[in-house]
Formats: structure tokens, C-alpha cells, sequence
């Protein structure tokens, strides 16, 4: 009888036993279920970030930190040099463009095609809604256009260079474009050195151009420069109230010729009073390379198309966008 209690307390020990290692395989087992499921759900939570992104493009960060130049006639004659070794290129690539109407978010996805004769001279044509032109955006060396043709906004704009400035109101700027593909102002207002300061910022060496004749208050646009290969990464344009309203981003470099060097992520994002005045654009150039432009090539390709078949036309007399009447 002794014994018999003995053997049913052995038992019931080692079915503790057995239960208590049950217990820790079960609760080892669903420790990793939960670490799993936690994976997958993080790992789906990114997934739906980059779906709602849409147009985000990922800007590399620079971690490596160089020397940078010692002074702004330094830095300015990179910049100068770059911009004069710029060649007549063609480029292809996708492009995202982000804007409201009437307070309702808008993207549209869609190839493009960029040709560039520097100075001033681009093309850019976006195959949008089935139409291979349906936003044109183009300048020469006097005057600039832009004509949209969407649902939701059915526009052509047209002005002269000495009428606007980067804050202009128009929404994708040929200057801003002709910028952020590596031609970039830096001597235009024939002042040398006097309207800038240099900065350091962490990797970056940080050109601003201010106003003439402000004792250096007013701010124009600042220009971040990576230190260790010397190419802009970040423009900021700023309005009267020191306000960054235009921000270009860029990366990825790839080198046409010696000397002149094109990202093929730019994005272009421009600012207002609210979220509903925001307007991005995202270029993704997928082939970047030289070309040369014959006259009827440049005659075609620089040359503003006439205004017809849109609802809205504006002409920009004295800094003004004023609209013209329909025949």
C-alpha cells in the first residue's frame, strides 16, 4: 500500500514535470510565433508605407564627413566650373507629380522625357492620360512655358525669364528643373562673391545667397554641398518672411561627361500657407546621356507651342499671371 502511494506520487511528479515542460515548450513556441507575427506585421506596415508614399523618393543621407572649402570664391568656382562643363543631354525616366485642386490630393505617375541644351534651353514632355504631351514644360534663352493637360487642371503658362523668380507661382518652374539637373545660377547678378556667405552643417558645406544691398538679412536660396565628392544634395529657395517655400533634393549622381555630373533623383517640393497649396514633383531618370541637337531640332524642341485646346491661358505681364481670353 506503502509503496503503491509512493509509485502514484512519482507519477504525479513527473506528470508535473511533464506538464511544466509542456508549459515551457508552449510558451517558448508562442514567444517566437509572436515574434514572427510582429515581423510580419512590421514588415507589412512598410509595404503599406511605401504604397501611401506614392511619389516619396528615398533621399540618401551622407554619413561620411570630408573637408570642405575654406572660402565662398572656393566653393563658388566648383559650382561655376560644374555648371560650365554642362553638355546638350537626353534623359528618360518616371516622374510623380502631387498637387491639390480644391482641397483634393491628386497623383499622377507617368514616363518623361527630358532633352537640355545649357544654358537655358530644356524640354521636358510627360506621357500623361494616354497623351504623350499632356504636360509640356519648356524655356529658351528669353522665355519660358508650361502646358498641363489633365483632368483636373487644363492650363498654359507662358512668360519671360527678367518677369519671375524662383517663387513664382507657377507649378513646376523650367528654372528649377534646369537647377536641379546640375546647371545651377551662381554669378548671375554680376556681384562676384559680395551676396553670398559659406556655412558649414554637419557633411555639407552651405552657400547662401542673400538680397543686394541688405547687409546680408534677406536670404535668396541656399545650396547644401556633400564635402567629399562636392555636388549639391539640397536648394533651398526662401520667401520675404525667411521662409524655406522651395526645396530641391537630389541624388544619385551619374557622371555625362568630365566635369558634369546629373542626379538621377531630383525632387522638387513647393510649399504655401497650407497643406492644400503643397505641389511636389519626383523625377526617377533611369538614362542619362549626352546628345547634340540640330537647328530644326532645337527649333522644334525649344520653341513654345501655341496655346490651343486648353480652358485656361496666362500670360505673365510685369510679374503677374493675367488670363486671356478664349476666341
Amino acid at each position: 500500500m506503502h509503496s503503491r502511494k509512493i509509485k502514484n506520487q512519482n507519477s504525479n511528479i513527473k506528470s508535473n514535470h511533464g506538464f511544466h515542460r509542456f508549459n515551457r515548450g508552449f510558451h517558448g513556441f508562442f514567444c517566437v510565433i509572436r515574434v514572427i507575427c510582429g515581423c510580419v506585421i512590421r514588415v507589412i506596415c512598410g509595404f503599406i508605407l511605401i504604397f501611401e508614399s506614392g511619389c516619396a523618393e528615398q533621399i540618401q543621407k551622407p554619413r561620411r564627413v570630408c573637408p570642405g572649402k575654406e572660402t565662398v570664391a572656393e566653393s563658388l568656382s566648383v559650382l561655376m566650373s560644374r555648371s560650365q562643363s554642362a553638355v546638350p543631354l537626353k534623359a528618360n525616366g518616371q516622374c510623380c507629380l502631387l498637387y491639390y485642386v480644391e482641397g483634393k490630393k491628386h497623383e499622377e505617375n507617368f514616363p518623361v522625357k527630358v532633352w537640355v541644351n545649357p544654358p537655358a534651353e530644356i524640354c521636358l514632355q510627360g506621357d500623361v492620360a494616354f497623351d504623350p504631351r499632356g504636360i509640356v514644360l519648356g524655356s529658351n534663352e528669353n522665355e519660358f512655358w508650361l502646358a498641363i493637360r489633365l483632368k483636373e487642371i487644363s492650363s498654359y503658362w507662358q512668360g519671360r525669364w527678367e518677369q519671375i523668380n524662383y517663387l513664382d507661382e507657377l507649378m513646376i518652374s523650367p528654372r528649377l528643373v534646369l537647377e536641379g539637373l546640375g546647371i545651377i545660377a551662381v554669378g548671375s547678378d554680376g556681384n562676384g562673391d559680395q551676396n553670398w556667405s559659406l556655412s558649414k552643417k554637419e557633411a555639407f558645406d552651405v552657400l547662401t545667397r542673400h538680397e543686394a544691398g541688405n547687409d546680408k538679412v534677406g536670404i535668396i536660396k541656399k545650396i547644401y554641398i556633400y564635402d567629399c565628392d562636392y555636388l549639391v544634395r539640397k536648394i533651398e529657395y526662401f520667401n520675404v518672411n525667411r521662409q524655406a517655400q522651395i526645396i530641391v533634393e537630389l541624388d544619385k549622381y551619374e557622371q555625362v561627361v568630365e566635369e558634369f555630373f546629373v542626379p538621377r533623383s531630383i525632387k522638387i517640393t513647393k510649399y504655401g500657407e497650407s497643406v492644400e497649396d503643397l505641389t511636389s514633383i519626383t523625377f526617377s531618370l533611369t538614362s542619362v546621356k549626352s546628345d547634340s541637337f540640330s537647328v530644326k531640332q532645337r527649333n522644334f524642341l525649344f520653341t513654345h507651342p501655341e496655346p490651343k485646346g486648353f480652358k485656361h491661358v496666362f500670360v505673365n505681364v510685369d510679374g503677374n499671371w493675367i488670363e486671356q481670353k478664349q476666341d
